[in-house]
């Protein structure tokens, strides 16, 4: 054995020419050693944003199961105040970390990957689920009428390729809330996509856009904290008082005000009104978000799978009609249920779960797209190094 390249006898063949790569790229004729660089810094994850995804995603399953009991008056007050603030919070996040989103190819892949095949797959799940599992045969599979709570990848699609607009146009905010009291006047706009919550939340997601990271330093405020409670409590007795005076649907967005048996000119201010409770208790909400590493917050990488997978579990139990049970009228089977729906959507962020549908949430799908030309470089350069290296290897004599 020889550490030489060998082409016939002891002869050394001479090594390749240098060629120019791109940056990053060792030469061929530089070691190991030489070529080596010093790895780019990891980019640690904010423990306060994974915090805060995971206590909305735990808020969303709670909402839900408390939606089946809006005949006992406690449940629903604290459904309106949670009704209030929990998607806006999910969405303002989304806006926050898409700041950087255009239509450059690596972020049109995650687009597709990430939002678009998941809408896609769970939408078709849930269609069969809701034919077979509800005895409708009937029931078709369309991807223009989102079921339950899939509205949310739908909104995120639209909001997300539309960002370029909101980073270039001046005061994105006001548009944005101009939009939403539009969309509240008109019953035409129809179901399709959901386009009505796309309008009508789509402040919250054109607010997260223009947030920087000291806006959440001054939310955590403990001065914010200790405000956020009589807040609560105000917010808390509204609600009480709203129930048999104000119609649900005006927190779920997705409707114009005639839908609601309300005069058109309702709408736009029906609308200003709740998105500005929204924001308020959204605040509240993040004031009381740990800042620091908790048991649950690795849980917050995880909860789109939470959120995709907790709505089996909430129609298993509609068309099973576990949710009229007597028992979850009272008090102690009210909390029963809210421990039980934390307790699920918790087990269905974790690894496992992850793992397991890590091929339809979040799909490499390489074959699908077409190679960039700066990543196709560096793959032609690393097939030529490897080449190389093998090349002056050992070989036997």
């Amino acid at each position: 054995m020889t550490n030489s390249q060998r082409t016939y006898g002891n002869r050394r063949a001479p090594l390749p020419p240098a060629e120019s790569l791109a940056d990053g790229v060792p030469s061929p004729r530089t070691t190991h050693k030489e070529s080596a660089r010093p790895a780019p810094p990891v980019r640690q994850r904010d423990a306060f944003f994974d915090n805060a995804k995971y206590l909305a995603i735990v808020l969303v399953a709670v909402g839900h199961a408390w939606g089946q009991l809006l005949d006992v008056r406690a449940v629903e007050t604290a459904y309106r105040v949670v009704y209030t603030f929990h998607m806006p919070a999910f969405i303002l996040i989304s806006g926050y970390f898409s700041r950087s989103f255009d239509l450059r190819p690596k972020y049109v892949k995650r687009l597709v990957t990430g939002v678009v095949v998941p809408y896609v797959v769970f939408e078709t799940a849930y269609s069969l689920f809701e034919r077979h599992g509800n005895d409708r045969p009937d029931h078709g599979i369309t991807l223009l009428d989102p079921t339950y709570h899939l509205w949310f990848l739908c909104a995120l699609v639209v909001w997300r390729v539309t960002t370029p607009v909101w980073r270039t146009v001046r005061h994105p905010l006001a548009v944005s809330l101009v939009l939403a009291a539009l969309g509240s006047l008109s019953p035409r706009i129809g179901d399709d996509l959901e386009l009505q919550r796309v309008l009508q939340f789509l402040p919250f997601f054109v607010l997260g856009l223009t947030l920087r990271p000291e806006h959440f330093q001054r939310v955590r405020h403990h001065s914010v904290r200790l405000m956020s409670l009589p807040v609560l409590a105000v917010a808390t007795a509204v609600a009480w008082w709203s129930v048999p005076r104000m119609h649900v649907g005006w927190l779920y967005h997705k409707s114009a005000a005639e839908e609601l048996s309300a005069p058109w000119w309702s709408g736009p201010v029906m609308v200003s009104g709740t998105l500005t409770c929204s924001l308020v208790l959204t605040v509240c909400f993040f004031a009381w978000v740990p800042r620091r590493h908790m048991w649950f917050t690795a849980l917050g990488a995880g909860t789109i799978y939470g959120y995709l997978v907790h709505g089996f579990f909430v129609k298993a139990g509609i068309y099973a009609g576990w949710f009229d049970h007597p028992a979850l009228r009272e008090p102690l089977g009210a909390v029963g249920l809210t421990v039980l729906a934390a307790a699920v959507i918790t087990l269905l962020c974790t690894g496992p779960v992850r793992r397991t549908l890590r091929c339809v949430v979040e799909p490499k799908m390489a074959w699908a797209f077409v190679r960039e030309p700066a990543e196709a470089a560096r793959g032609h350069a690393r097939r030529e190094n490897t080449e190389v290296r093998t090349q002056g290897e050992r070989v036997p004599v």
